[in-house]
């Protein structure tokens, strides 16, 4: 009797802390969406989609990061480096739009873009602030709030796994910069017709092969270091 007495009581439990775990997470993707997802699908959307002209798209998208960046200085007296650094990265777009008038340049002008997220994202290395941590603790720490503090605990100890923190966004800073950098030279070296085809194949290439590998040298070994120490903790 009393075991069925129980087992409601530990399956609400179990529940409410999937749901708080589920809330965690959210809470630790937030920025990451609202600050780069949000603006560059806002950007793809009314560009491809509703067939708005490059400088009105590149615009409407800067809203939310404006507006974020706006909001921390205010509220926190602190610049939100994510929210900013896509808004930079879309004002080098609207000044690069103004100068396109061949189709060459316009290929060049997405490239410009990336190439301008991908140095301030090894910039933000050598600042000790790695911007691609937005997106890595979320998966590493799975909104648990173990994991959490395990996380926090060896990132301070400034080891080997804050190392790979850093890694993380050096990976990816030049993933980013290199396929710009191949993208432009192929703008004003391949036909238009190519790389108008060829442009969106790159960066599909680039972000898939960059995943792959930072989650095979990066974010694996560092679940797995948590996951052990959050383990040795129980014992």
């Amino acid at each position: 009797m009393s075991q069925l007495a129980t087992t409601p009581t530990s399956t609400a439990t179990s529940t409410t802390g999937t749901a708080s775990a589920r809330q965690s997470r959210w809470e630790s993707l937030k920025p990451l969406v609202l600050d780069a997802a949000v603006p560059t699908a806002s950007y793809y959307l009314l560009s491809k989609g509703f067939g708005m002209g490059t400088m009105a798209a590149l615009a409407w998208s800067s809203v939310v990061p404006a507006g974020r960046t706006a909001w921390s200085v205010v509220k926190d007296r602190r610049v939100n480096g994510l929210a900013a650094l896509i808004l930079a990265a879309n004002l080098v777009g609207l000044l690069l739009s103004l100068l396109a008038g061949d189709p060459r340049l316009m290929l060049a002008k997405d490239s410009g873009i990336t190439a301008t997220i991908g140095i301030a994202v090894l910039l933000s290395v050598g600042a000790g602030r790695p911007l691609m941590t937005a997106g890595l603790r979320p998966w590493v720490t799975k909104g648990n709030a173990a994991r959490t503090a395990v996380w926090e605990r060896l990132i301070a100890e400034r080891g080997r796994f804050a190392g790979m923190e850093r890694m993380f966004s050096v990976m990816w800073g030049v993933a980013l910069f290199g396929e710009a950098l191949v993208r432009v030279v192929g703008a004003y070296t391949l036909p238009v017709d190519t790389m108008v085809w060829l442009g969106g194949a790159i960066a599909g290439v680039t972000i898939t092969a960059t995943v792959l590998v930072s989650g095979r040298l990066v974010v694996g070994p560092m679940e797995e270091k948590v996951s052990e120490e959050v383990a040795a903790l129980g014992r």
